[in-house]
């Protein structure tokens, strides 16, 4: 088992979580009386930021995953050089900037946009400059949401799976073989900013953090922002076909594949997360469309 029975139960109900918070907001910035007037899908603008508008991606959707997996690429580099020079500033407002947007798109679809910039601003804030591990983890919850608003009107299913087939690749790849997906991950746990979710075996620090001299290290559970991610724009593309009760099948199974890599997996060995949850993720669409023909 790679963590205690009670971190690994936590990690799983915290990726159910961000997952069914994200199908529910995509659901909420679908345009109802436009899709009822019209007979096709229809979704609402992205909130603007001090009047100036968030547009979509204006790209074939067929082939939406090829413009996702460059900007993959391009961020990677980015971050590896960023590695490399010990850019932790940079990184820092890089990663500012992208968790208050996703945050102003996720909590627009529930508050007004004036309140929605304000409140994911104070929260990116925090996050970044303040971190502590309940404002991190809460973050999570609601920021995949943001991205999948904006790539999931944009993509189809076969860009869905293609993209989830290509990322599940280069995440082995990236983990067993260049590694440098480890060395991205321990860069951003050192620079206490890091994309996606952190679980520490104790959340109170000792009295005494250092022993002889040394600092006490504290061992902590983590699941990367491209495992929440891109299941979650999988689920939502589906959705738009089957509806959100059933688009939801699609993380109980990627769930369950996650908790299987948890509960197989070794301690203190690293593990590509994406062919788990991508091979959970093809089972959930399979079986919605099993129980289409019941």
């Amino acid at each position: 088992m790679k963590h205690a029975v009670k971190i690994t139960l936590f990690l799983v109900a915290l990726f159910l979580a961000t997952q069914f918070i994200g199908l529910i907001i995509t659901s909420r910035y679908v345009d109802v009386g436009q899709t009822v007037e019209t007979g096709e899908l229809t979704w609402k603008s992205l909130p603007g930021i001090g009047g100036v508008d968030i547009e979509r991606p204006d790209i074939d959707p067929a082939k939406s995953f090829l413009y996702i997996l460059g900007a993959i690429v391009i961020g990677t580099i980015i971050i590896l050089i960023l590695v490399k020079w010990k850019k932790i500033s940079l990184w820092k407002l890089w990663f500012f900037v992208a968790v208050a947007l996703c945050l102003h798109v996720a909590f627009s679809a529930f508050i007004s946009a004036n309140i929605s910039i304000f409140l994911a601003i104070i929260l990116a804030l925090v996050k970044v400059y303040r971190p502590n591990i309940f404002v991190h983890n809460f973050t999570e919850l609601f920021i995949y949401s943001g991205l999948a608003v904006i790539f999931v009107p944009v993509m189809n299913l076969f860009a869905a799976f293609a993209l989830m087939i290509l990322l599940s690749l280069y995440d082995m790849y990236a983990v067993w073989k260049s590694k440098h997906m480890i060395h991205m991950a321990k860069f951003q746990t050192k620079s206490g900013v890091f994309a996606g979710l952190l679980m520490p075996y104790k959340l109170k620090l000792p009295k005494k953090p250092k022993v002889k001299g040394k600092l006490v290290k504290v061992k902590t559970a983590i699941l990367g922002g491209g495992d929440l991610g891109f299941p979650l724009i999988f689920a939502g593309v589906v959705f738009k076909s089957v509806g959100l009760y059933k688009a939801m099948i699609i993380p109980v199974f990627a769930a369950i594949a996650l908790l299987m890599l948890l509960l197989l997996g070794k301690k203190n060995k690293f593990y590509p997360a994406m062919p788990f949850i991508s091979a959970g993720c093809f089972v959930g669409y399979l079986v919605i469309l099993l129980s289409s023909l019941l």
